[in-house]
């Protein structure tokens, strides 16, 4: 399994969408190689920014292993090391 971010920065506050398309682009950087890869992945919440926002992880596992991603973040989610959004 590889841990990795799920995106650069936190998601805009509501109300305030991007308007840049290049930027809601770059917003998935880090998942949409993984989706051309064809890698089953799964992003769960790790935190909160300085204002509040969730910030994400996602894990990444072989192909056909899917059930090894899912245990690792269930896993994870009980040992409770962050506060959820």
């Amino acid at each position: 399994v590889i841990v990795a971010p799920a995106a650069p920065t936190t998601a805009p506050e509501l109300g305030k969408s991007l308007s840049d398309p290049i930027k809601m682009y770059l917003g998935d950087i880090y998942t949409i190689s993984v989706n051309l890869a064809g890698l089953p992945g799964i992003t769960i919440p790790v935190g909160k920014d300085s204002k509040g926002l969730p910030v994400g992880m996602q894990l990444i596992g072989n192909c056909f292993e899917e059930n090894k991603i899912i245990q690792t973040a269930y896993t994870f989610e009980q040992t409770k090391v962050y506060e959820a959004p």
